[in-house]
């Protein structure tokens, strides 16, 4: 049987008081926003899309902070930093309630498994890894 993977990418978006962006999912409660990557959509390009239909901000990338694998589950998830930069909040049918929240408040508000580890780690700039984003069509592989 051949390898199957869900890969999606979310992003940690801080505002220019340091407060950072969180949606209210209807399953797992207040999260960062992100989901599953597109064919024929870069991992950056996702992060940025979900993110604008979650919670109807535009945002610039300006960092990639890592990857969280969950091995059992067969599911990568890549994190990114971020900033925004238009828009307006907006609920979609993904995002119940949207907001800017303080850093403590919204790790507080975090609860679902371990995206409130996942937004620390992407907040501790010391910590990250370094991205590059390169395409190589399928035939020359």
């Amino acid at each position: 049987m051949a390898p199957k993977h869900i890969i999606s990418a979310a992003a940690i978006v801080v505002n220019e008081r340091n407060e950072i962006l969180l949606i209210k999912g209807p399953k797992r409660g207040w999260e960062m926003p992100g989901g599953q990557v597109e064919e024929g959509e870069s991992l950056k390009e996702a992060a940025i899309r979900e993110t604008r239909e979650e919670s109807g901000i535009e945002i610039e990338v300006t960092t990639f902070c890592g990857v969280f694998q969950n091995v059992s589950a067969s599911i990568c998830n890549t994190l990114f930093l971020g900033k925004p930069v238009g828009g307006q909040l907006l609920t979609s049918h993904e995002s119940l309630e949207v907001g800017f929240f303080p850093i403590e408040t919204a790790l507080e508000m975090v609860t679902w498994g371990n995206f409130r580890e996942r937004i620390e780690l992407c907040l501790d700039e010391a910590r990250h890894p370094v991205y590059v984003e390169f395409s190589i069509p399928l035939k020359d592989c």
